[in-house]
């Protein structure tokens, strides 16, 4: 069994705490991690490393970065950065060669305000990774991360909350589908195709969270030869009631030799 997990830490170096105690207490083979916030030089690989993973990662100073780790072994990188535009210089996509499996961390923008400049970036980027994805499509590939769609009225507790927002958008969420329309599967729906299932709640003023806000933005997309193998998935909600949390909770997948 292959243990997968992505987790949007929102700031590695601010709630290392909670990231530490998080792979102490579960058993994931390979961690994708979105929103590190660091420069490459700041990324805590000491600490990652006490706790038994090795790590490859691109890292960005205050803003967007990925990384992926993998227990008791390192990562070999493929991939920094998505093809098809040169002037792109945010750390949002990564890619590595793990026990002969392709796994691509991802952090997708946000997009908001929308509609204006930031959505429609954020939607040719979403086109960059759709037509990219194809590529891996006839490998033994995982894309793991914080994608920033809720890709249907059963991912959002309100719905209507979101109307407004670009990870909601109709186009947002027709990218999503394409992708899905290539032949990726979507393990979390594989496993509750009529649940909701979230992984990101607003922070509360009041502390703890809004859990009437819940969505899932946090996606594991396998490729078709992988389809058979995946055994289960789920949400480490626990993680988002810790002390000082990320805004995001871990999603996971268990896939089957």
């Amino acid at each position: 069994m292959t243990r997968i997990a992505t987790f949007n830490v929102n700031g590695v170096n601010g709630r290392l705490p909670v990231l530490l105690k998080w792979l102490g207490e579960t058993s994931y083979d390979v961690v994708c991690l979105q929103e590190l916030k660091t420069s490459d030089d700041k990324f805590p690989i000491e600490a990652i490393r006490d706790a038994g993973y090795g790590a490859i990662w691109h890292g960005q100073k205050s803003y967007n970065g990925v990384a992926i780790l993998a227990r008791g072994r390192d990562p070999i990188e493929r991939r920094r950065g998505l093809p098809g535009d040169p002037d792109d210089t945010h750390s949002r996509y990564l890619e590595a060669e793990i026990d002969n499996m392709v796994v691509a961390c991802i952090y997708l923008p946000n997009g908001n305000p929308a509609p204006g400049p930031k959505f429609d970036h954020k939607l040719r980027w979403f086109e960059r990774l759709v037509t990219y994805s194809r590529s891996l499509l006839d490998e033994r590939s995982v894309l793991c991360g914080d994608y920033n769609v809720v890709p249907t009225e059963i991912d959002a507790v309100v719905p209507a909350r979101w109307l407004g927002d670009a990870v909601f958008f109709p186009e947002s969420r027709k990218a999503y589908a394409k992708m899905l329309s290539l032949g990726w599967v979507d393990a979390m729906r594989r496993i509750y195709p009529g649940k909701g299932i979230y992984t990101y709640w607003n922070f509360s003023y009041r502390g703890g969270y809004d859990r009437s806000s819940g969505l899932r933005m946090d996606h594991l997309l396998v490729s078709p030869s992988l389809d058979e193998n995946i055994r289960d998935a789920g949400v480490d909600v626990e993680t988002r009631g810790w002390e000082k949390p990320s805004d995001h909770a871990p999603a996971w997948l268990d896939l089957g030799r």
